[in-house]
């Protein structure tokens, strides 16, 4: 099944098209911190994948209270989905446009919860239901068929191999740089503390 899915996801992936500049304005990067931090940090990541939600977990509050909340270091994390499930949670994370993680960090969180199903529509199903009992409103079909922000998850990742060369999830890059250490917090924090 894992194997189908992957397939599909290529295919479809490939059809990614370029977004206009107006296109791309009109959608907010998902983003905490400040806007001219002397460090930016991208993390490049997929909805699916367990790496990704322990960084949420276990790294990521670290980072924002020593080092986001301070102004020191922005995050911006962008769409690296590595299936089909993966893909439409990212368009749910980005649905509301409004730059917030909060949706983000829900997904994270319960990933357990809905990152499952032997089929693409099954997993959609566990996402719908997700969200529904975490008290999300949102119109899912329409998030879902939102063209716009379908090509502008592709683009992340196009731009994520292309720029950084990026091939598993989480990916960190800082100051355009490709974090190569183990993804821990006190790796990243001994990293961005000879930045400050």
């Amino acid at each position: 099944m894992k194997k189908t899915v992957s397939i599909l996801f290529i295919i479809f992936f490939g059809f990614a098209t370029n977004l206009s500049a107006e296109d791309s304005q009109s959608i907010k990067r998902i983003s905490v911190g400040e806007k001219n931090a002397k460090i930016t940090i991208i993390a490049y990541e997929s909805l699916t994948c367990g790496h990704c939600a322990d960084f949420h977990k276990n790294v990521y509050p670290n980072l924002k209270k020593d080092f986001i909340e301070k102004g020191l270091v922005k995050i911006e994390f962008r769409h690296f989905p590595l299936d089909i499930a993966a893909f439409n949670a990212s368009k749910i994370g980005q649905c509301n446009n409004d730059g917030n993680a909060n949706v983000l960090n829900i997904l994270f969180s319960g990933q357990k919860k809905w990152a499952r199903g032997k089929t693409p529509e099954e997993a959609t199903g566990y996402l719908k239901k997700f969200l529904k009992d975490e008290g999300i409103t949102l119109d899912f079909e329409k998030c879902l068929a939102d063209k716009t922000i379908e090509d502008y998850i592709l683009n992340d990742r196009i731009d994520g191999v292309k720029k950084f060369k990026v091939n598993a999830t989480p990916t960190i890059i800082i100051n355009d740089k490709k974090f190569e250490k183990a993804l821990n917090y006190k790796n990243l924090k001994k990293y961005l503390e000879k930045l400050i």
